[in-house]
């Protein structure tokens, strides 16, 4: 943090990591820049978003403040969503206009660490009312679907995520780097249940998909 920083910017800076709305609206009030940066330039509303402190970040939001500003670690507001599974937190950084093709340090956009931390409500309201690339490829050569897969733990949540990735036109022929698919990799971690839904999306059931595949693979080209 900077030594030349004023009392209002490190207030506020203190009460979005602590979700004090009353007190980020005063430091706001106190001319408190919203963008301002502690030591690893996380922005109030990262620090609100990491801690899901909604009211603090609607207070922020409703000032001007930036979803999509990066720290050190390339972390944003709207990327933690993805990590918290916060649907009340996405909601209300909606209105700020967020990126969605925003990349983390890995490449990949929030709904891929959703998706592998079972964070179902988030990937079910994330599908329906944000337009995320369900097929977006990070730089390790993961889609949200092989995520799920790869490093979820079969359980019924991430069952439930393969389910709703299918249903929003996720491509289960989408291999990783060493040319495995999803379906292959939930079959070597003995996942019955989504082997069998992602070899029913290959084949083309509707009960599988429950809609149509994309046409094209999308995301980091290096990492496909």
């Amino acid at each position: 943090m900077s030594g030349t920083q004023s009392p209002a910017a490190a207030l506020l800076l203190a009460a979005a990591r602590t979700g004090d709305a009353d007190s980020v609206r005063r430091a706001l009030a106190d001319g408190a820049d919203p963008e301002v940066r502690d030591e690893a330039r996380r922005t109030p509303l990262l620090l609100a978003a990491q801690g899901d402190h909604v009211a603090a970040a609607q207070v922020l939001v409703a000032a001007g403040a930036d979803p999509n500003a990066q720290d050190t670690r390339l972390e944003s507001a709207w990327l933690a969503t993805g990590v918290t599974g916060s649907v009340a937190m996405m909601r209300a950084l909606l209105p700020a206009g967020p990126d969605v093709r925003l990349r983390n340090r890995f490449g990949g956009i929030a709904l891929i660490p959703a998706s592998e931390r079972g964070n179902v409500a988030y990937v079910e309201a994330a599908l329906r009312e944000t337009g995320m690339d369900v097929n977006h490829v990070n730089r390790l050569g993961w889609t949200a679907l092989l995520e799920a897969v790869i490093l979820g733990d079969g359980g019924a949540a991430h069952e439930e995520i393969v389910r709703l990735l299918l249903a929003a036109g996720a491509r289960p022929d989408l291999a990783d780097g060493e040319g495995v698919t999803a379906r292959e990799h939930a079959e070597r971690r003995g996942f019955a249940g989504m082997a069998a839904l992602l070899a029913a999306a290959e084949s083309g059931s509707p009960a599988g998909t429950g809609g149509p595949a994309e046409a094209g693979r999308t995301g980091d080209g290096a990492a496909g």
